[in-house]
């Protein structure tokens, strides 16, 4: 499992703690995680006050507090049509944020992760077209043409944009956000609201919170986990309570 291991410490981006959390849950391994940022992202960090500079991030990872928070897990379709499982930490999503990530992911990141991330998102949105879309939540379901659904155990994704600003990685439960049939007026209004949270007052855009999440449509969707896309819809998202073990600083 983790073969006695006190520590597991990921040197990268949100990426790379991907990996490094999927070798551990998926074996059932228990051992704590911390995370030296070198990436693009950095959305993990975000939510538990992780500093970026390197020295105080490893010094996190030497004396922080061990806080213990939720994991994802889901299973979808690979793009050969297998199907898989795969954990995730911070965010989960399937539509067009699948088509971000693999935009942002065939850039030159030089200008950091914020204009990177907004860049790819800009491209992506006037070439894209929603689709019908059928999502299965624990209190009912929703359907209808949509843009997205992003599904949330942290605040931040795609390079510091606020995506679920009342999310909490420890309630046993994901901030869903369901966005609705956009078109490029609300984009053109709205995307400055990403990085602040206020875009969830917008009346397209709906959040549900909820321990497991079905997603279907008419046609394969891109699915996305934390800023790598792995395969297509059908998908279900599921909370496994407790499932991690995070270093983070001990005033966090």
């Amino acid at each position: 499992m983790d073969g006695g291991a006190a520590l597991l410490v990921a040197v990268g981006g949100d990426g790379t703690l991907n990996e490094a959390v999927n070798g551990l849950l998926g074996a059932g391994g228990t051992t704590e995680v911390a995370t030296i940022p070198l990436g693009t992202g950095m959305d993990f960090v975000r939510t538990y006050g992780i500093p970026t500079k390197f020295e105080d991030a490893v010094k996190v990872a030497l004396e922080g507090a061990t806080r213990v928070v939720d994991a994802g897990r889901v299973r979808y379709r690979t793009w050969q049509g297998a199907e898989a499982e795969r954990w995730f930490a911070n965010v989960g999503s399937v539509g067009m944020s699948g088509a971000v990530a693999q935009r942002a992911n065939g850039m030159s990141k030089a200008l950091g992760g914020k204009v990177t991330f907004f860049y790819a998102l800009t491209r992506v949105f006037f070439e894209w077209e929603n689709t019908d879309v059928r999502v299965r939540l624990d209190d009912g379901e929703r359907g209808g043409r949509m843009h997205d659904v992003v599904v949330a155990n942290g605040v931040w994704h795609g390079g510091g944009m606020m995506l679920a600003p009342d999310a909490r990685p420890d309630d046993g439960a994901f901030d869903v956000i369901l966005i609705g049939d956009v078109g490029k007026v609300d984009f053109l209004t709205t995307a400055p609201k990403l990085y602040k949270g206020k875009h969830v007052s917008h009346p397209k855009i709906e959040v549900v919170r909820t321990a497991r999440v079905e997603v279907d449509a008419a046609e394969r969707l891109p699915i996305e986990l934390e800023g790598e896309q792995v395969g297509t819809t059908p998908a279900t998202f599921e909370v496994v309570p407790g499932a991690l073990r995070v270093r983070v600083p001990s005033s966090s």
